[in-house]
């Protein structure tokens, strides 16, 4: 088994480090209440979203896969989350400014309000923005790893599978008069 090192990012992926998270539940003989599926889902997708936003801030380009999800930052300091099966972005982080995450949670959901859509033409993403239908083109986002990416999650991932990480919008009652 390896060793965790104190200042090191926690396994149980809370974004802090080791001596501030588990470390201290040990330390103190304390039991953690196990994390319900939601929240290790939400505390995995702020993580990501967190280290994404410090990556744009610092002008760093990175790019980081998580179950469906695809995080990239670039020099310019922006920074998006994109869900690779309905192709739905939100930018977390603008000229190296951290944005707030549009992420709401509760005991059984994550919903995230996605801002755009997107598609790989050409080898540049292009953004189409849901409020007024603007395209925008990113010619410098790291399209080839986003569409090894996508072609690992269609191959790990039945269709049915992929169908239920989304839920179907609640019906509005109609009734015939």
């Amino acid at each position: 088994m390896a060793k965790i090192g104190r200042n090191e990012q926690c396994p149980c992926r809370s974004g802090k480090k080791f001596k501030h998270c588990c470390a201290q539940v040990l330390r103190e003989g304390k039991v953690a209440p196990p994390a319900t599926p939601a929240e290790q889902a939400k505390i995995s997708l702020m993580s990501g979203v967190q280290r994404i936003q410090d990556d744009a801030v610092a002008g760093r380009v990175g790019y980081r896969e998580l179950g469906v999800f695809f995080f990239f930052s670039s020099r310019a300091g922006d920074a998006w989350l994109l869900e690779m099966t309905e192709c739905d972005a939100v930018q977390v982080a603008l000229a190296g400014v951290a944005l707030d995450a549009p992420i709401d949670e509760d005991s059984e959901t994550i919903e995230i309000n996605w801002s755009h859509t997107y598609q790989v033409e050409n080898r540049q993403l292009h953004l189409q923005a849901y409020l007024d239908q603007t395209i925008t083109v990113l010619v410098d986002a790291p399209t080839r790893e986003l569409n090894a990416a996508m072609r690992r999650i269609r191959k790990k991932f039945s269709r049915e599978q992929l169908q239920k990480v989304h839920l179907p919008p609640p019906q509005e009652n109609q009734s015939g008069s």
